[in-house]
């Protein structure tokens, strides 16, 4: 067993840790509100606008030449852009993220994949993985703004009208509540038209028509779709890392009872070997 002192430095230092575990869990509580808050204000405006192009893609003209980010090609390079966070600390939802990306690259039968990489742990797996990795964007703020996804919706949109992949999709996290993180891969183009009957109306009335609205809402959805993905992904971030801090926090107390536990039942084991020498040494003499 070991001694009383080294018992009493490790338990100083599962302290220090929790010190530093709990201080961790409050800054990301701090941050998780107001990135919640940004998630969820982001979701009708990003809802309401896939609806609304998926519903003006179903209604333009057969005899039209259809918007370049509309068109479904056979896919033979397929693009995933990944939005990972750039710090660990957060349980499971990295391996989350990962793990279904690397699933949908092995689904991707016979179909070449081409990555960027929003976030460092998703960068290090795709590299590691051998995957190619077309670009890099690290170093995202906790609270960003639109200019943080441009380029990559420059790069997307660039990609798919060059045809240069056939199809674009996002692996994300996305935020469900606070102590629920769900890893999605969702399809961002071509955008998928809905399916509206020959007489269904939707009730949108266009100036000057279909075609000068998809010219220019498409490129904006992009941007918004992206922006909405990564604020998602921040969300889950930060409340994933606020829990697993949390629970280290408590393993770290519970550790501590614990070793204090073991560390008294060494004092009294030393204090009564002690108390047995001292009377055996009395009998001898006596």
């Amino acid at each position: 067993m070991a001694s009383v002192r080294q018992i009493r430095r490790r338990i100083r230092s599962v302290e220090n840790t929790a010190k530093i575990t709990k201080a961790m869990s409050m800054i990301a509580a701090s941050k998780m509100r107001r990135t919640q808050e940004s998630a969820l204000r982001g979701r009708p405006y990003s809802d309401l606008m896939q609806t609304l192009l998926a519903h003006l893609a179903a209604q333009t003209q057969d005899d039209e030449e259809h918007h370049p980010l509309l068109m479904e090609r056979p896919r033979r390079n397929v693009g995933l852009v990944v939005i990972s966070p750039d710090r660990g600390l957060t349980g499971g939802l990295n391996s989350n993220i990962n793990r279904a990306a690397g699933q949908f690259v092995v689904d991707q039968q016979g179909a070449g994949v081409k990555v960027i990489a929003m976030g460092k742990k998703g960068r290090d797996f795709m590299v590691r993985t051998g995957q190619d990795v077309q670009a890099v964007f690290t170093d995202i703020p906790d609270r960003p703004g639109l200019d943080v996804v441009t380029p990559v919706a420059r790069m997307v949109i660039d990609s798919f009208t060059n045809e240069d992949v056939d199809a674009v999709f996002v692996a994300y996290a996305d935020f469900v509540n606070t102590t629920m993180q769900r890893p999605t891969v969702a399809q961002l183009l071509p955008v998928v038209p809905a399916e509206l009957e020959a007489t269904q109306a939707v009730g949108y009335i266009y100036e000057p028509d279909e075609r000068p609205v998809l010219d220019a809402l498409l490129p904006r959805y992009v941007e918004m779709q992206l922006y909405h993905y990564l604020l998602e992904g921040i969300a889950s971030e930060q409340s994933a890392r606020m829990v697993a801090m949390r629970n280290a926090t408590d393993n770290a107390n519970e550790m501590v009872e614990d070793l204090t536990l073991v560390m008294n039942k060494a004092r009294q084991e030393t204090i009564t070997k002690e108390l047995l020498d001292i009377v055996g040494g009395v009998a001898a003499v006596e």
